[in-house]
C-alpha cells in the first residue's frame, strides 16, 4: 500500500512517501510561491521516487494548527485528488497523537489507525 503524507502547516512544506517498507521524504521552503505550485512539488516528488498519483492508495494531510495558507492549499489539493482519483485521505493533527512521544511522519498512518482518525473528515486548526 502506497501512502503520501503532506504537511504544509509548519515552517516547511514536508512530503513523505511510504511504499511498502521504503520511506522517501523531502521538504521545501514554506512560501507563497511554493503554496501556489504545491501540486507540482508533489508530482515532482512522486516522479523522483518512480511513482505517480495514480499509485497512491491513501493520503494523510496535516490539518494544523499552523499556517492558514498552507493548510488551506494542502487540504484543497487533497480534496481535489479525492474527487478526481478517488484516493481516501485522513486529516490529522499532531495534537491527535498527544499520548505518543516523538512522532515521526512515517508513524502517522499507524497512529491514525490507532487513534481512529476518520477518513475524509476535515476540521482545520488555524493559528490566529
Amino acid at each position: 500500500m502506497n501512502k503520501l503524507i503532506i504537511d504544509a502547516a509548519t515552517n516547511k512544506i514536508f512530503l513523505s512517501l511510504i511504499i511498502n517498507k521504503n520511506i522517501y521524504t523531502c521538504s521545501h521552503e514554506n512560501s507563497k510561491s511554493n503554496f501556489e505550485k504545491l501540486i507540482i512539488l508533489i508530482n515532482d516528488f512522486l516522479n523522483k521516487n518512480k511513482t505517480s498519483i495514480k499509485k497512491i492508495d491513501k493520503i494523510y494531510v496535516n490539518r494544523g494548527p499552523g499556517s492558514f495558507a498552507g493548510i488551506r492549499n494542502s487540504i484543497s489539493i487533497v480534496k481535489g485528488l479525492f474527487l478526481t482519483q478517488k484516493i481516501d485521505y485522513y486529516c490529522f493533527s499532531f495534537l491527535d497523537f498527544n499520548k505518543s512521544a516523538n512522532v515521526k511522519y512515517e508513524d502517522v498512518p499507524v497512529l491514525c489507525d490507532k487513534y481512529k482518525i476518520k477518513k475524509n473528515l476535515i476540521k482545520p486548526l488555524y493559528l490566529s
